[in-house]
C-alpha cells in the first residue's frame, strides 16, 4: 500500500514513454506537464529539460571537391525493425501494473480492519515522493 502510489506513477509516465509522448518532435509538443512528469521518471527532477543551444550557422561548404579525394565506401547499414510490437506489449505491461497496483489499494483501503493504517499508508507513499521531488 505504501509503494502504490509510486508503482502508480511510474507505469502511466513509463506507457507514456513508450511512445515518447513526453518529448516534442515532428510538430508535435508535449504538454508541460508531461514533460515535467517525464523528467521525474527519468532524472527524479520536476522540471523541462533544458533545451540545447541551437548550433551556430554551418559555413557555406565548398562545392568543389579535391581533386585527390577518393571516395569513401557507404557502410551498409543494420536493418531496422519496427518496434512497435515491443512498444504495445510494454505499454500494455504498464497498463496491467497500474490496474493490479489500483486493484491492491482498492482492497488494502475498503476490505478488513485495517483501513486506517492502510490509508495513513497510502497517504505517507504519496506525499513522501513529493516531498523528496519538491526539495531538490
Amino acid at each position: 500500500i505504501f509503494f502504490a502510489p509510486s508503482i502508480l506513477f511510474f507505469s502511466v509516465t513509463g506507457a507514456l514513454q513508450e511512445f515518447s509522448l513526453h518529448e516534442s518532435g515532428d510538430g508535435y509538443t508535449p504538454p508541460p506537464v508531461i514533460e515535467k512528469l517525464g523528467q521525474v521518471h527519468i532524472h527524479q527532477r520536476y522540471q523541462l529539460k533544458p533545451k540545447r543551444p541551437t548550433p551556430p550557422k554551418a559555413v557555406a561548404a565548398r562545392t568543389e571537391a579535391p581533386a585527390a579525394a577518393k571516395p569513401v565506401p557507404a557502410k551498409a547499414e543494420p536493418k531496422k525493425g519496427s518496434t512497435l510490437g515491443a512498444k504495445i506489449f510494454f505499454c500494455a505491461t504498464a497498463i496491467g501494473l497500474a490496474f493490479a497496483s489500483l486493484l491492491g489499494l482498492w482492497i488494502g483501503l475498503t476490505q478488513g480492519r485495517l483501513r486506517k493504517p492502510a490509508l495513513i499508508l497510502t497517504i505517507l507513499g504519496t506525499v513522501i515522493p513529493i516531498v523528496l521531488i519538491a526539495l531538490q
